[in-house]
Parts: C-alpha cells; structure tokens; sequence
C-alpha cells in the first residue's frame, strides 16, 4: 500500500486539475510549480548549489561533499515545456547526487511560449556538448531526465546518433513522456488514479510543442523512431500514472533495435513521484535505485 506521505504527490496534482487542466496557462502552470512542487522534496543536505552559465543559459551544479571527481550526471527537469526548472527540481536531483555520490549538472531550456520546438533540444544538446567540452569523457556521462526532460534525453540520443556526435555512457528517464499523440491503452486503465494526466490534458501540451504537425511523428514521440545504436537504459514509473504505457512502449521499442533496456513500474505511484525524495519512502527507494544503476553502470 501506498504509504501516507506519498499522498503529497496526489494533492500536487488534484490543486493543478483543480485549475482547470487543460486550459491552465503557461504563466499559471510556472506560478504553480513554483508555489507548489518546490515544497514536495525535502533538502538533501550535504549538496552544494553552484550556479554556472552553460552554453548560454543558467545551469546548477550539485555537488556532494563526498563525491567521485570524474563522472557526471547531466541532468534535465520536466514541466510539460511551460513549467519547472533548475530551481523547482534542484532538490530531487540533489537526493540523486547524494545518493549516487557523483557531481550532476542540472539544466533548463527555454519554455514552449518562448521558443518553438525544436529550440529546447536544441539547449539540452548544447549542454551536453558542453560538458565534453569542459572536458568530461562521454564515457562518464550518465545523462537523467523527468517528464519532458526525459523526452529530450531520449531525443537528444536520437539526435547524437544521427550527427555522429559523443555519446554519453548511458540514460536514465523518470516517468518519461515519450508520444505526444496520448495513444498508451494507460490513458483509459488509469483514467481513474491519475487526477491531472488526462488524455486531453497531454494531448493540449502537445499541441503548444507540435504546432499543428502530426505529435505522433518520431519528431515529437521517440515511441515511434529508430532507438538502434542508443546508450544502455533504465526507465522508472509509476503504476498509477496515465503515461505508463509510454514507458512500456519505448522500453519495448528500444529492446527490439538491440538496446540494453531495463524498466521498472513502482506500483500505485504517479507521475514523477521521485520529486517526494526525503519526504516519501517510495521516492527515496527509486532515488537509491538510480544512484545505484548510475554507479555500477559507470563502473564505481
């Protein structure tokens, strides 16, 4: 059973729906996030918060007191593309640093109402790119993205592969959005748990990044484009969520084209719950899991 403190989560999500779902504006959406989803993580401590421009824009090193000097993890906040950023999600990713006992470098992008698509790939490529510039082997990049960021992680390998750039050494993805077209059979099955997910609610989202065109495109939903050649993988999502399904179905998809692919569904957990990291039992094991892959997968 779900244990109380993760009801945190819930409650974040039914106050958004409870704005009106899909007609919530992207200033709403950031006042939201920023009112509420910075308090659902507890502090870390022990990380230290630095600041740096990278390629362009505002990044946040964190950076445990005990860490490994080598190795980092490129991290990159969700949202939808109209809310989070580096402060709103500093917290879980800081868990994530301590944890895994590795530096990460947290990044944003621009949101959706301020520059069109593909601009926000654009960004998160320029700052992986920056990273081996500073001069870290891709080899010791393990590269992390919630929601929306997940989906620029996946696309941004995607976008490696096809450019014959580095390749990071491997890619985590929490509660990943992977089709923007909403089509996962989870939309229905979970209809009831998930009080903001709504397929209409996803399927508006999407709208502001496709701008017309088809989202069930490989542009738009990696579920549909070729994963061969893409880094080792491991995914984590919860149960409860509507966009299960996404998981499932990129999980499946990159199997098949020969990648090393691991899923994990946390049962009765909604999208993202690893933001509960420090408050929720459930976010904490998921936050050890990563650390743990992220270390064994780099080798420490």
């Amino acid at each position: 059973m779900a244990s109380e403190r993760s009801q945190a989560n819930r409650a974040h999500y039914e106050l958004i729906a409870r704005s009106g779902n899909s007609s919530i504006t992207p200033d709403e959406a950031r006042e939201l996030g920023d009112a509420q989803w910075t308090t659902l993580t507890g502090e870390p401590g022990g990380v230290d918060y630095i600041e740096e421009d990278v390629a362009g824009r505002t990044g946040m090193w964190l950076v445990p007191k005990v860490h490994e000097q080598g190795p980092v993890l490129l991290c990159v906040h969700g949202g939808g593309f109209v809310g989070g950023s580096i402060f709103t999600h500093r917290k879980m990713y800081g868990h994530l640093a301590k944890q895994a006992r590795l530096r990460a470098l947290l990044v944003g992008y621009s949101f959706i109402d301020q520059e069109p698509w593909p601009a926000q790939l654009d960004q998160f490529t320029n700052a992986f790119l920056w990273l081996v510039g500073s001069g870290v082997e891709p080899s010791r990049i393990v590269l992390v993205g919630d929601s929306a960021g997940a989906l620029l992680v996946i696309d941004s390998l995607i976008r490696m592969r096809a450019e014959r750039l580095p390749v990071p050494r491997a890619a985590m993805c929490i509660s990943g959005w992977f089709d923007m077209s909403a089509a996962g059979a989870s939309y229905e099955a979970n209809d009831a748990k998930d009080p903001f997910f709504k397929r209409e609610a996803v399927r508006y989202l999407a709208s502001l990044v496709a701008r017309g065109k088809d989202p069930a495109t490989p542009e738009f939903s990696p579920v549909h484009a070729n994963l061969e050649g893409l880094p080792r993988l491991y995914l984590q999502v919860g149960g409860d969520e509507t966009l299960l399904d996404d998981s499932r179905a990129l999980t499946a998809r990159a199997r098949d084209a020969g990648v090393r692919a691991e899923l994990e569904i946390f049962p009765e957990m909604l999208h993202s719950f690893q933001m509960m990291a420090g408050r929720a039992p459930e976010a904490d094991e998921a936050i050890a899991k990563l650390a743990r892959w992220a270390r064994l997968t780099l080798g420490y």
